[in-house]
């Protein structure tokens, strides 16, 4: 009688659960389709045709050119590398060498550093662009690549925890050895822990890269010079007061991923096992 009741119960909770699944891909896919089937269409084409509607040919790649072309989009990518390469090396390395300071070395004021850095990812990061803003402008930064990577070189707060919970798993023993055969502090951090930390650093590459490159509000904010455009901020060029160029904009917004999809394929074995040996453990 039992069994008779609660296998109804499961068989409808399946059927929630799949029809759930299904419309949560429904809602991410149908962005991703609609941008497919726009950057194929010519400009009459998308005025005269519905989103869903399949374009009269997807061996039209003039979209692409226009959007590649105008938009300047070769500087954006080289650009966007730049900041990329020195932001990421930057980050990781304070992130790294701060965990390794807060793990290892037990002083007055440890716990409240941690604890200032978690109420610190509670603050949005929007909230203080005024004060930021009067900062970088009073120092000269605005409009200068290096000062839009200064901005960002701020280490995230996950990342800084990522490394904790390394440390966290890495004996002290290591350390004590390596100081009583008279290697250094900084010695012990290079030559001995941070070799180790490569799940962690693939971790926080990952996490802090996707970010970066996807950032959009301050590098409009701060690089307002076109030769200083962004891949984000390049096809910025296809908007107007007179209406926004879709075709072009969906057309780049696919030459963007492109990249990623490389890299994601190339080293998609060291993302998932910096992500899984990264994730926290309860």
């Amino acid at each position: 009688m039992t069994n008779s009741k609660i296998k109804p119960l499961s068989v409808v909770f399946l059927v929630f659960k799949y029809v759930m699944l299904a419309g949560a891909a429904l809602i991410a896919l149908i962005p991703v389709c609609v941008c497919v089937l726009t950057a194929f269409k010519t400009t009459e084409e998308y005025n005269t045709t519905s989103v869903l509607e399949l374009p009269k040919s997807f061996l039209n790649f003039e979209n692409f050119k226009v959007a590649f072309q105008q938009a300047n989009m070769l500087k954006g990518f080289l650009n966007t590398a730049i900041v990329l390469v020195v932001v990421l090396t930057v980050s990781v390395f304070i992130g790294a060498m701060l965990a390794y300071v807060l793990n290892r070395f037990k002083f007055k004021g440890n716990a409240v550093i941690q604890n200032l850095f978690m109420f610190a990812a509670l603050i949005p990061g929007i909230a203080t662009q005024v004060t930021v803003y009067q900062i970088m402008f009073s120092l000269g930064l605005i409009n200068r690549l290096y000062g839009y990577m200064i901005v960002l070189m701020g280490t995230d707060i996950i990342s800084i925890y990522i490394f904790l919970q390394f440390f966290e798993n890495l004996p002290v023993s290591l350390d004590e050895s390596a100081i009583v055969d008279g290697c250094t502090y900084f010695g012990v951090f290079f030559k001995i822990l941070f070799p180790l930390l490569k799940p962690a650093i693939v971790t926080s590459l990952v996490l802090k890269g996707v970010g970066v490159y996807n950032e959009y509000y301050m590098s409009n904010l701060y690089l307002q010079s076109s030769e200083l455009k962004t891949i984000s901020t390049a096809l910025y060029k296809f908007t107007g007061p007179y209406g926004n160029q879709y075709n072009y904009i969906c057309a780049g917004v696919l030459i963007t991923i492109i990249p990623i999809l490389i890299l994601f394929l190339i080293f998609q074995k060291q993302v998932y096992g910096g992500m899984a040996a990264g994730a926290v453990k309860g």
